[in-house]
């Protein structure tokens, strides 16, 4: 029986195995309660584990200060909601962190940043949690400092595309409504966003103007020492913050955080726990965020019809206007409404002044909220023209004008340099303590009054008639099913175009519609034009790119199929999103999410050289793209078409592969293809031409040879223009300067990339082997990718074309 118990015992221990020292083994779980035991770094400075939050049965998992009293949350997953009691996150070799809920189906996981098999986690003292594997010449897997939340802890650093995200509330870890971006041109700004769409507004109300094309910023540490700083690529510096501390770092923890009231702060606390020890700002940006919020989409720092005014820490207070409530009481940064009715209906134009009145407050305005300016002007002029105006919930008068506002008012502060009055508009007759949701009682009556005489009439009329209701609605049902399979039958004539996709379907028309009859040319592909337009998505109106497909033979019909049931079930963020498509009779159409910067070859190929901190954090976007379409599809794709040109670029500079239209595809079994040649002349790798199999080394050698492009700044096939014919091939070339040492003729005496010899090396090296000639010899997308991130060594690479080599 002893013996028994003991198996069992050795059974169970990898299941619930600690960490010792900050390790964590393979199989350890922690269960989501109020006593489990969260893995520990060393020091024991943080935790790892579920967190109870108000609501005693949910649970956050996160990493935590655990010495101190708050147990501050540091780094948390904030792309799903908190879990249920009993969920567990378990350390697999496959997969790294696996959150699970009581019914084991999975919540999340940490899909490892570089592939491979886990070995162990370590909570290391600077509370990054890393996942390592066995290969001792792979640092780590995935880490959480890559991933943050939003916060940053000291040796923590952000790379251009890196940002944070604020939490809804102090307690609510919902995606909240500002961002810290740190964007692909080497600004860090603050800007706010759109819940819960989760898109970026217009309004910065920060930035570090470290965007310089000749010296960008490329890297934001946060040093143990307490400071922020900016790293340029021409080896500058630029401190953000602060100037100067006396908070000793060995006795202090530190770390910066977006807040949820958008203020991106950073705190010192006492490692030494006293009563009185808390969480002090040292710096924080923007000084005053009330003012300087200014973009015209959002509510500002506060809620709708709200008025921030800033505390002495440099924090925003929120308050409704009198007579105006919270939308949500429990959400004091949150929007307001009125408690009373602001309606040109309900009152005669010569009794306004007896049912409204005006509240009086000095040096508060919404500056955003205007529809109508009155100059010259005085104040009582002003305050009469708010009262006649049914429209009218706020005028402003300063230096003699009068500016009209009416619901909802945007952007609401108390600014002392203001100089002006704000008169704000309410109703006399309702109470202030009236519930803003609820009816007039004298409505309340009428309509239940109403309601009774309508239900009445409703079921003398269903007791008299039920079997013709019914038949009649059996009538419509079915009337309705006809009609919805002769549309689909009419719109999908080819009975073996299955498109199994969440894609948005369009009407021709509707096409027609958004891109003003095909007007604007945005560029021509492979398959046909490309046309800017613009779709009414609900309330929004959304920039779109429309292809048209303008072959009708059958391959054509096979090519949009491929894609349809394909591309629609693609997402990553360095692929260009399909919105939907048309396929009615003879139309084939695909609506893409319009990317603002155009193409890649538009931006290598001009007089202006890009920067190099740029051009290599596209490389890195492509290959990551790339591995996605061959490895991680649930179809895998063959691209066939890498080229510039097909590179396109959103607003930050964001790389996003376009154009799957002549993609061969490949079902889970097989491994190569046989297929007519494909692709663009100087990227189409030699196996094309030479009937052998075609592989996913095809699309390997095509960002080979973008590689190079984005290296040298000039396309692979140059124009002869001074005689000189020995460049005229970038690959031929690239070789010759590599074998030479000259690297600095290849890169066009690019200051930025010389002074970053080391990437440039290895940036080329990793071309070489792209574009060897024999396909075998080319490594995998996956390794390309590591390889570039400086992740795995990169060999010296053997000469690229040893079958066609001439001495």
């Amino acid at each position: 029986m002893a013996s028994t118990h003991l198996i069992f015992c050795i059974f169970l221990f990898p299941l619930f195995a600690q960490n010792t020292a900050g390790t964590v083994a393979v199989g350890s779980i922690i269960i989501a309660t109020e006593t489990s035991s969260p893995w520990l770094s060393p020091s024991q400075d943080f935790a790892f584990g579920f967190r109870s939050l108000n609501d005693k049965d949910r649970f956050l998992l996160s990493i935590w200060y655990h010495k101190i009293p708050e147990q501050t949350v540091v780094w948390y997953v904030n792309t799903i909601d908190p879990v249920s009691r009993g969920s567990k996150v378990e350390l697999t070799s496959n997969f790294g962190l696996v959150l699970s809920d009581p019914h084991n189906q999975t919540l999340w996981n940490s899909e490892l940043m570089i592939p491979g098999q886990v070995d162990h986690g370590f909570l290391n003292d600077t509370g990054n949690f890393i996942l390592r594997g066995s290969d001792t010449d792979i640092q780590w897997l995935w880490e959480s400092f890559r991933l943050p939340a939003d916060t940053l802890l000291p040796s923590q650093e952000l790379k251009t595309g890196d940002g944070l995200i604020s939490r809804q509330s102090e307690t609510n870890f919902s995606l909240g409504r500002f961002y810290l971006r740190f964007r692909n041109d080497g600004n860090l700004v603050l800007t706010t966003r759109s819940v819960p769409t989760n898109e970026e507004n217009d309004a910065v109300y920060y930035e570090s103007n470290t965007s310089d094309p000749l010296n960008p910023g490329y890297r934001v540490i946060f040093s143990s020492k307490g400071t922020i700083s900016i790293f340029k690529i021409n080896n500058q510096t630029q401190l953000l913050g602060p100037a100067s501390t006396s908070v000793p770092a060995s006795e202090n923890y530190f770390r910066a955080t977006i807040d949820f009231d958008g203020v991106f702060t950073l705190y010192y606390h006492p490692m030494t726990s006293t009563t009185n020890a808390k969480w002090s700002p040292l710096w924080s940006v923007p000084d005053n965020i009330c003012l300087s919020i200014t973009g015209d989409k959002g509510s500002g720092a506060c809620g709708f019809n709200s008025i921030c005014s800033l505390t002495n820490d440099q924090k925003p207070n929120c308050e409704c206007p009198e007579r105006y409530v919270l939308l949500d009481p429990n959400n004091k940064y949150g929007s307001c409404i009125p408690n009373f009715t602001l309606s040109c209906a309900q009152v005669e134009p010569d009794s306004r002044e007896e049912v409204y009145d005006l509240i009086v407050h000095e040096d508060v305005d919404w500056p955003l909220s205007d529809y109508e300016q009155i100059n010259p002007s005085n104040e009582s002029f002003c305050g009469q023209s708010c009262l006649q105006d049914c429209l009218c919930a706020v005028a402003i008068f300063r230096s003699d004008s009068c500016w009209k506002k009416k619901l909802p008012l945007s952007n609401g502060r108390v600014d002392m340099k203001l100089n002006a009055k704000a008169f704000i508009k309410y109703r006399k007759t309702d109470s202030p303590n009236l519930n803003p949701r609820s009816i007039p009682p004298v409505q309340v009556q009428e309509r239940l009054k109403d309601r009774k005489t309508l239900i009445l009439v409703g079921s003398v009329f269903l007791s008299s008639s039920l079997f013709v209701n019914l038949l009649l609605i059996g009538t419509t049902c079915f009337g309705c099913y006809l009609i919805f399979w002769k549309k689909k039958i009419m719109f999908h004539p080819n009975t073996n175009a299955v498109v199994e996709t969440n894609l948005h379907y369009f009407a021709y028309g509707e096409l027609v519609e958004a891109t003003n009859g095909f007007k604007e040319e945005l560029g021509k592909g492979a398959c046909g034009v490309v046309y800017k337009g613009e779709w009414q998505k609900s309330s929004r109106n959304i920039i779109v790119a429309v292809k048209k497909l303008d072959r009708m033979s059958g391959d054509a019909d096979k090519e949009f199929r491929a894609e349809m049931n394909t591309i629609g079930q693609t997402n990553h963020k360095n692929l260009v999103h399909l919105l939907g498509f048309c396929d009615e009779g003879q139309h084939r159409l695909l609506v893409y999410e319009y990317m603002s910067n155009g193409n890649l070859a538009s931006l290598l190929f001009c007089d202006k050289k890009p920067n190099w901190n740029l051009r290599s954090q596209i490389a890195i976007e492509i290959a990551r793209g790339i591995v996605y379409l061959h490895d991680e599809c649930s179809t895998q794709i063959i691209h066939c078409d890498i080229k510039p040109q097909n590179i396109l670029l959103d607003d930050h500079y964001n790389a996003r592969i376009s154009d799957f239209g002549i993609a061969k595809l490949l079902a889970t079994n097989q491994s190569s293809t046989r297929t007519g040649v494909r692709g663009t002349i100087g990227y189409v790798a030699p196996e094309w031409y030479r009937n052998t199999p075609i592989t996913v080394k095809v699309d390997v050698y095509s960002f080979g040879v973008l590689l190079l492009e984005i290296i040298s700044c000039r396309k692979n096939v140059d124009d002869v223009e001074n005689g000189d014919r020995s460049n005229i091939i970038l690959t031929d070339w690239a070789w010759d300067c590599f074998q030479e040492g000259r690297l600095d003729i290849l890169a066009g005496n690019d200051f930025e990339a010389l002074e970053d010899k080391l990437k440039l090396e290895r940036f080329v090296m990793v071309g070489i082997w792209c574009i060897q000639e024999n396909s075998s010899c080319r490594p995998t997308m996956r390794k390309v990718s590591q390889m570039l991130e400086g992740v795995v060594e990169v060999m010296v690479p053997p000469c690229p074309y040893p079958f066609s080599f001439t001495s």
